[in-house]
């Protein structure tokens, strides 16, 4: 093929292509809408295979929890308790998985503790046995309370005199004790944990430490206990009421003439290492800071409880029992030490005088109110079975519930920087300083189901005041009505409210105590 030959074929063939674009627009191109109408067919194609998709997974899943519904047995719902009662997994639940019969109980709170599941070991002295057995006595319910009294030395007994049985300490003097402000003794009193476990007693659950100069009160002892699982590893107990004591020794430290408690399953651990223990701290003071130390190698904190009273104060304990924090009276200390809790009376004579206030109402024993008189201007503090005072103008509860310092500290001071918590003075102007009624006589009345305690004024000289209130030295008597409330330590914690009745003697004020209503608070 010649160039002009190649060059004619070239030429037809652009021209046929030229014409098969022409021809293009009028015979091949798309009508108007096809376009759009293809890609929605194939948008509504995809579409529905997604649901076709997601319908064939939901029924798989259904299967599967169908499949799966032996597994919602009651014994399985208790480890998925957290989660059936989230939101989520609540509607998640078909109505025959939420039928009423696989609802589990609420736990209990409480452990059902008795007091014959505790036993008390009491550190004591043959010195002063004579005098502080009494103390023992106030508290001590033979044929119920278990314990034993662990002396330094042998001591005269009497038959049926209403005491716990009397064994004498192992020897300690191999130990090493070399704090020089201390006493050895204190190597002996911290091993009554130790020897009171190697008695062997049966069906125990806690152990609790106390001095011969510990007064407890064994039913709030058993409510503060009841709160926790005895199987685990629990040291409970309170610090001193002063800083300095608590910086000195420990914060951490339970101390132990106020009282601590230990439960059984730990006790058992301590007593196994306890004698190595001690020995790794011959240093320090006392019995309660070589305890602490155990702990701490145990790996076991303090548990607190407000209730256990060191009271490392000198002087009037009124401060401290008018204002005493929302919790159960467990334990006081150092009775020697403070002045008698009523005025008046021998330190024996005045706990004796207290606990007819203890056995009406045990769980309500110190435990505050407060009220206003309106009328006349006054404000009203009660620590029930105990004291009632009366203070003109208007003072805020949350000063009210503030202990006053008619106390001193451990060193004898007059500082207010020196105690573990908030304190303020006694009163700040002459016209405000408090008239106080003591518990005269307390008793139950049947009939009404109310204990009806009878306040007697406590007379003092009080400064001269012009302020135009009324005096509360009109005001001889108090009578506070309470119905007991032995389970009020099973709710959330809170003071009583307080109103003042009608009285048809003006020598006579009458008060109520009780639960708070709804809505009631206490103001002015």
């Amino acid at each position: 093929m010649n160039a002009a030959q190649y060059g004619k074929q070239h030429q037809i063939r652009k021209q046929n292509e030229h014409i098969e674009r022409q021809m293009t627009p009028t015979h091949q191109r798309q009508p108007p809408g096809q376009g759009t109408l293809r890609k929605t067919i194939t948008w509504l194609f995809i579409i529905i295979s997604m649901l076709y998709i997601l319908y064939s997974s939901n029924l798989l899943l259904t299967n599967h929890r169908q499949d799966c519904s032996d597994f919602f047995t009651e014994e399985n719902l208790k480890t998925l308790v957290p989660l059936l009662n989230s939101s989520s997994a609540s509607r998640s639940l078909d109505k025959k998985q939420q039928n009423p019969t696989l609802r589990l109980p609420q736990k209990s709170q409480r452990y059902n503790t008795e007091l014959k599941h505790i036993v008390f070991g009491i550190a004591a002295s043959s010195s002063l046995w004579e005098q502080r057995k009494n103390y023992i006595k106030l508290w001590w319910r033979p044929r119920e309370t278990r314990g034993v009294v662990w002396l330094d030395n042998s001591v005269k007994t009497r038959r049926n005199e209403g005491l716990p049985e009397i064994k004498i300490s192992g020897n300690t003097s191999t130990f090493k004790y070399t704090n020089r402000q201390g006493k050895r003794s204190a190597l002996r009193i911290s091993r009554v944990v130790s020897e009171t476990v190697r008695l062997g007693m049966k069906d125990v659950r806690w152990l609790v430490m106390g001095d011969d100069d510990t007064v407890f009160v064994v039913e709030n002892v058993v409510r503060i206990l009841s709160k926790y699982d005895h199987r685990q590893f629990y040291y409970i107990g309170s610090s001193s009421e002063s800083h300095v004591q608590n910086i000195f020794f420990s914060y951490a430290m339970a101390y132990g003439g106020g009282g601590f408690a230990i439960s059984y399953p730990l006790a058992k651990e301590l007593e196994k290492m306890q004698d190595r223990c001690i020995q790794r701290y011959p240093g320090l003071y006392g019995s309660d800071d070589r305890i602490q130390a155990c702990m701490a190698e145990l790996g076991v904190p303090l548990t607190r409880e407000t209730g256990f009273h060191q009271y490392d104060v000198y002087g009037d304990l009124l401060g401290l029992l008018a204002a005493h924090p929302v919790a159960p009276l467990v334990s006081l200390h150092h009775i020697d030490v403070v002045d008698p809790i009523f005025p008046d009376m021998s330190r024996v004579r005045a706990l004796h005088h207290l606990f007819q206030s203890i056995k009406l109402d045990s769980a309500s024993i110190m435990q505050q109110s407060i009220c206003y008189d309106k009328k006349r201007s006054w404000s009203i503090s009660v620590s029930w079975g105990y004291v009632v005072q009366i203070l003109r103008g208007v003072i805020s509860p949350r000063e009210l519930e503030m202990p006053t310092r008619t106390f001193l500290n451990w060193y004898r001071r007059a500082d207010y920087t020196a105690y573990a918590f908030n304190t303020r003075p006694v009163t700040k102007h002459p016209c405000q300083k408090p008239y106080i009624y003591y518990m005269s006589t307390t008793k139950y009345d049947r009939a009404k189901k109310q204990t009806v305690g009878v306040y007697s004024r406590y007379k003092a000289l009080h400064p001269s005041c012009r302020w135009k209130i009324d005096s509360p030295e009109r005001i001889d008597h108090i009578v506070v009505l309470k119905r007991p409330d032995n389970l009020r330590w099973q709710k959330s914690p809170r003071r009583d409210c307080c109103r003042v009745l009608p009285s048809s003697k003006s020598s006579t004020m009458y008060l109520w105590i009780g639960n708070c209503q709804g809505g009631e608070i206490s103001k002015f």
